[in-house]
C-alpha cells in the first residue's frame, strides 16, 4: 500500500533509538454509555497518540496500543487493541503488563496519550431512554473510572510511564501537579480545545527539573522529538 510505503521510507531515517524495547500506549477517546445509543464521550481524535505508535515503531520499538473509538488506521507493525470504555482500556492494560513472560515481552515504557473519562455513569439504562410528557429529566448517577496511569505507575515492576494532560488554562503549574499526583517521571501536557482533532499540536514536557516547550508542528513531527526525549531518559538495556 502506498501510505505503508511511505511509512517504512520515512522510518528508515529515523534513529534506531528505542530498539530492543516494548511500548504500550493508550490512544483516542472512550465511551461512556448512558444508554444503548447514548453516551458521553470527548473531542480526541486519537490523531497524537498514534503518531506516536508510528514513531517508536519507525525508531525501532515493539509497539502495543490499546485505543479507545476511533476510525484511524492501524499503524504498520503495531499491535492495536480496540476497546469502547475506561474500564475496558484499563483492563486491556493490565492484560498486557500481566501477560506471561513467554507471551511478549515485557513493556518498558508506558505512553498513557488517551483522553480517558473520569466518571462513569453507574446506572446506565439497558433500554433507550424516551422522553415522555410530564415526566422528570432522567437522573444519571456517576463513578469514578480507575485512574490507569496512576495505576501502571504504582506497580512494583511499573515500565518508565508517560503522561499527557489536556489543560484549559494554567498549563504548565496544573501540568506539575498532574505529574507529582500520577507519581510519573514525564508529564506532557497541552491546552485541549486547541489541538483535539487538528493535525498539529504544541506540547509542554514537565519532568522533575522543570519544563521545556516543543513548539507548534505537525502532530507527526513532534511524535518524533517526543520518542527521541523519552530514549534519552531511559536507562540503559542490560545485555
Amino acid at each position: 500500500e502506498p501510505l505503508e510505503l511511505v511509512e517504512e521510507l520515512g522510518a528508515f531515517f529515523v534513529p534506531r533509538s528505542l530498539a530492543g524495547r516494548h511500548v504500550l500506549l493508550t490512544a483516542g477517546p472512550t465511551f461512556e454509555p448512558i444508554d444503548p445509543v447514548r453516551g458521553i464521550t470527548n473531542l480526541s481524535s486519537g490523531k497524537m497518540g498514534f503518531a506516536i505508535a508510528r514513531a517508536c515503531r519507525a525508531a525501532g520499538a515493539r509497539v502495543t496500543m490499546v485505543v479507545g473509538p476511533t476510525t484511524l488506521a492501524t499503524p504498520r507493525g503495531v499491535r492495536r487493541l480496540d476497546v469502547r470504555t475506561a474500564q475496558q482500556m484499563h483492563d486491556a492494560v493490565m492484560a498486557v503488563l500481566d501477560a506471561p513472560a513467554g507471551e511478549a515481552p515485557r513493556p518498558d515504557v508506558f505512553i498513557a496519550v488517551a483522553a480517558v473519562a473520569d466518571w462513569r455513569v453507574a446506572n446506565a439504562s439497558e433500554r433507550k431512554l424516551k422522553k415522555t410528557g410530564g415526566q422528570a429529566a432522567p437522573r444519571l448517577e456517576f463513578a469514578q473510572n480507575p485512574d490507569i496511569l496512576a495505576s501502571v505507575a504504582r506497580r512494583a515492576d511499573a515500565p518508565y510511564c508517560v503522561g499527557f494532560a489536556a489543560e484549559s488554562e494554567d498549563l504548565e503549574a496544573n501540568a506539575a501537579a498532574k505529574r507529582a499526583a500520577k507519581g510519573v517521571p514525564l508529564l506532557v501536557a497541552n491546552i485541549g480545545h486547541a489541538t483535539f482533532g487538528r493535525d498539529d499540536n504544541e506540547l509542554l514536557l514537565v519532568d522533575e527539573h522543570g519544563s521545556r516547550r516543543l513548539p507548534r508542528a505537525d502532530k507527526a513531527q513532534l511524535a518524533l522529538a517526543l520518542v527521541g526525549e523519552i530514549a534519552q531518559r531511559l536507562p540503559s538495556l542490560r545485555g
